[in-house]
């Protein structure tokens, strides 16, 4: 089975350690993770690795975060990938800072990359991995704030939640959506 795993994010160094890129920063742990390196081509960079019987193609869109439709759309059909085995990641204002959601639809929530997807694949069933970054920003500021670093307690324990991200992408793979948002919903 072929499962596109997709890391939302904004190419370029300015953008590397903000919260809005945390979809690539799990992207890259994943790759390391299965032992893989990532190419760039066409709509952005990908890493192609397997677990067990799974065969992942882990992409990081250089479409920047408002068009990553078309980057997800160009790589479902080049993979010949359904919507059922993709996931993607992103990072979720309403969430507290690490919180784990996993849905296999629902709506954008105001998230203009998951806006884009839902617009060019025709449809909102396809899941995403939601990464908690908080909303601790004054009024009007939300744009700073998610184009923020993390602080430096959240940095302290990003490493330990993009693990369990990770473990959670693994299992939509080998277990299936429901069994994965059993496990790792309510952490």
């Amino acid at each position: 089975m072929k499962y596109l795993i997709v890391g939302l994010g904004n190419i370029g160094a300015e953008y590397a350690q903000t919260r809005h890129n945390i979809g690539f920063r799990v992207a890259d742990a994943l790759a390391e993770r299965l032992g893989v390196r990532f190419e760039t081509k066409r709509y952005g960079d990908v890493a192609v690795g397997r677990v067990k019987n799974a065969q992942l193609v882990i992409l990081k869109p250089s479409t920047y975060m408002n068009l990553s439709g078309e980057a997800v759309r160009y790589w479902m059909s080049t993979e010949k990938i359904p919507i059922e085995r993709v996931l993607v990641i992103v990072d979720d204002l309403a969430l507290p800072f690490g919180a784990l959601r996993l849905k296999t639809k629902g709506s954008d929530a105001g998230h203009n990359g998951l806006k884009n997807i839902a617009q060019l694949l025709g449809s909102q069933a396809y899941a995403r991995l939601r990464f908690g970054i908080g909303n601790d920003y004054p009024q009007g500021a939300q744009i700073n704030y998610v184009l923020g670093a993390f602080s430096s307690e959240e940095s302290a324990e990003l490493p330990q939640r993009i693990d369990t991200f990770c473990d959670a992408a693994i299992a939509f793979c080998l277990e299936g959506a429901s069994s994965a948002m059993n496990r790792f919903n309510s952490k």
